[in-house]
């Protein structure tokens, strides 16, 4: 039998076998906790004149080899991790006609309407705040923005 200490004088050579192995950093410390848990619940199966890397190791390929075959036969190659690591994807080509449109409508529209649909509409601002961002009263805020979005609306069309 070996001890603990003895176990962990190898985790070094064994990371770096894990490392050529996985070719992944985060698989790599999965597959050597794994191995050196299973050392441990195994302890009494190893052999006085056995090398303590080389019965490690092979735990540690026979655990790679097994979820290599688990891997090959339950994940597709139309697994969703690689999509979501990627995180975003482009808009469908009728939201980015009407988002083109938007823009152009925006830019049609007086300074003080695009002020005020900016503040409220994009930025979240409350009309209290617009208000006193702009030195105007509330009710002045509540009609720019009603005759903004009356505005946008006629210029973007029926569609959006």
């Amino acid at each position: 039998m070996f001890n603990n200490q003895e176990l962990t004088t190898e985790m070094p050579g064994l990371r770096n076998f894990a490392r050529r192995l996985t070719r992944n950093p985060h698989e790599a410390d999965d597959l050597l906790q794994y191995t050196l848990l299973r050392a441990i619940e195994k302890k009494h199966l190893f052999q006085e004149s056995t090398d303590l890397f080389k019965w490690t190791s092979k735990i540690m390929y026979n655990q790679f080899a097994s979820d290599y075959r688990r891997k090959i036969k339950y994940e597709t190659k139309f697994d969703p991790e690689c999509c979501l690591e990627h995180g975003s994807i482009n808009a469908s080509q009728e939201r980015q006609i009407e988002l083109n449109a938007v823009n152009e409508a925006m830019r049609k529209l007086s300074p003080t309407h695009q002020e005020v649909l900016i503040m409220i509409c994009i930025q979240g601002m409350s009309y209290q705040e617009v208000a006193d961002c702009l030195g105007i009263a509330v009710g002045t805020v509540r009609s720019r923005l009603s005759r903004a979005r009356e505005h946008l609306q006629e210029l973007v069309g029926p569609t959006a």
